[in-house]
């Protein structure tokens, strides 16, 4: 996912360290920078990962339309409600440019770049009916009802425009999460200590750290905290007679 060449030396003394996505105060660790340990890996590495610091790659697969779209769902998913952002419609757009797919689609679903065509194009049409709009003209809860009303048909098994909602669910998330995931600012807000080229990790196990890494400041597993939010989640919804 990274861009072409890249002036390593320029980047490092460039860089901005320490950045997570949203630039939230409430750091899950506080005063990580992935990037403190650029020096320890080879050219290479170090170039590969400091060219997705750089500017975006320009849109090359998704029409003005989609991409005014996917934008927006692909902020729903990841909840980047303020800057910085990860820019990950740019890197799911340069994947389906040069076709760099998983390797496998299900059955009932199209290629991914006309599955992605397609559902945008479907959520263009849901938030028309449901709010007189384009999906990217609607306010941010807004955008989340339109979303959440797909993400309920997925967790019931059920069809979204004559798609297999949790298929459609899966390719959504699986593109946004690589691209997200690919970036060293998300490596800062989980505390992931990039690449172990060259150096390697010694200290393996539980609750072991590396020098350079910073303690948990929840200390709590991302499934112990996901449980929680989708608990909140369907309390609220039941409260409101959704569920």
């Amino acid at each position: 996912m990274a861009g072409g060449a890249v002036d390593v030396v320029a980047v490092k003394r460039s860089r901005p360290g320490g950045m997570v996505p949203g630039g939230g105060p409430n750091l899950r660790f506080p005063g990580y920078d992935v990037l403190g340990q650029v020096d320890t890996w080879d050219e290479v590495t170090a170039g590969v990962v400091l060219a997705r610091l750089g500017p975006p790659p320009p849109i090359r697969f998704f029409t003005p339309a989609e991409q005014a779209v996917g934008a927006a769902l692909f902020d729903q998913l990841l909840d980047q409600r303020g800057g910085p952002k990860v820019p990950v419609l740019e890197l799911v757009d340069a994947r389906l440019a040069e076709q760099i797919t998983d390797g496998w689609r299900y059955e009932d679903m199209p290629e991914d770049g006309p599955a992605f065509r397609m559902t945008f194009n479907f959520l263009d049409e849901d938030a028309q009916r449901l709010a007189g709009a384009r999906f990217s003209e609607l306010d941010w809860d807004t955008q989340a009802d339109v979303v959440q009303r797909i993400q309920d048909l997925n967790e019931h098994g059920e069809q979204w425009h004559g798609l297999p909602a949790k298929h459609v669910w899966s390719l959504w998330t699986r593109y946004a999460c690589a691209a997200f995931y690919s970036h060293p600012w998300a490596w800062n807000e989980i505390g992931f200590g990039g690449p172990a080229y060259p150096r390697g990790y010694k200290n393996i196990g539980p609750d072991k750290r590396e020098p350079w890494e910073v303690r948990d400041r929840v200390n709590r597993e991302p499934i112990e905290i996901g449980a929680i939010v989708e608990n909140a989640r369907r309390s609220q919804a039941r409260h409101e007679g959704i569920e």
